[in-house]
């Protein structure tokens, strides 16, 4: 292959990459599993996890489907992300529209695939969720609350579908979901101020768009600040062991971003505070190994013998 033919397959690779979000991607591999080992499933070793063939199918599926999500949501929001992000519009823009498309159906499949090796109720599941992500993209995005409300469960379900799958119901796990709801709603508020000005030239009726900069501010706030409720429960739990320190961080962290939302005007300033909750969602990721740390020695005696 000659070096032009080299440098464009890369460029098309590295396009596909930055449309399906391969960094996102890789976040969320290793967040199934760390909450798969450390969460969901505490009394299995980490060998046995990883080597659950049904999880991995799950874990595929998720992938797969999230992946033609970033797809289908790049293809009816190209007009937008011209004016808000023209930059990785050019770089996404050397795989051609068509060609997207294909590999949007193609992943579905293979994911819907995977899932029915798990169960008819995991197919059933991934079904409703390409559905949801579909009509996300092409209607509900366009409204206030339709839009916010379905960013925000779209985004959450990849982690119940692993729930769902070791059938842990504990209360820990259902009040860790509540502040990862109010954190991922407060950072799509934040992403709406950031892109307002291609929702507004693209007749995107988004929270921003309708409500204007301040009363976002305004409901950002009051969902940081109802954010204390759920992190003071998870204090209760012996169990939490040094991840409590992460939630500490939290919460420095988002009484900062609500201060500097309060004050911020500029694009970049939202950029700032959106990436900072990415960042802050990302360690909290990596924190879950914490959970209960004597379990984490056991886990990794065993893995080792």
């Amino acid at each position: 292959m000659s070096s032009s033919k080299m440098k464009t397959f890369l460029k098309k690779i590295f396009s596909l990459l930055s449309v399906v979000r391969g960094y996102n991607i890789l976040v969320l591999i290793a967040a199934q599993y760390l909450a798969a080992i450390f969460i969901f499933s505490p009394q299995n070793s980490i060998r046995a996890v990883v080597f659950d063939l049904h999880l991995l199918f799950t874990v595929i599926a998720t992938v797969c489907v999230v992946a033609a999500g970033y797809i289908i949501n790049n293809f009816y929001d190209v007009k937008v992300d011209r004016i808000n992000r023209p930059v990785k519009t050019g770089i996404d823009n050397y795989v051609k529209q068509e060609t997207k498309l294909s590999l949007y159906f193609l992943l579905n499949f293979v994911g819907f695939v995977f899932s029915w090796l798990v169960s008819w109720k995991a197919a059933l599941f991934f079904s409703v969720y390409i559905f949801g992500i579909w009509f996300y993209s092409h209607k509900l995005k366009k409204y206030p609350f339709t839009g916010l409300i379905s960013a925000t469960v779209l985004t959450i379900l990849p982690f119940f579908v692993i729930f769902v799958y070791f059938k842990n119901f504990s209360e820990i796990i259902f009040v860790h979901a509540i502040f990862l709801f109010l954190v991922i709603m407060v950072r799509e508020l934040i992403k709406d101020l950031e892109n307002m000005k291609g929702a507004l030239a693209n007749n995107y009726n988004t929270f921003s768009v309708a409500y204007g900069e301040r009363k976002t501010k305004e409901l950002s706030i009051v969902l940081l600040i109802s954010t204390i409720f759920p992190i003071a429960i998870l204090f209760r739990f012996p169990e939490l062991s040094y991840m409590k320190y992460y939630f500490y961080l939290a919460l420095v962290t988002l009484i900062a971003v609500g201060i500097l939302l309060w004050v911020s005007h500029q694009k970049n300033q939202y950029r700032l505070l959106h990436n900072t909750l990415k960042i802050l969602l990302l360690i909290g990721v990596f924190c879950l190994v914490f959970i209960d740390t004597s379990l984490l020695l056991e886990k990794v005696i065993d893995s080792l013998n």
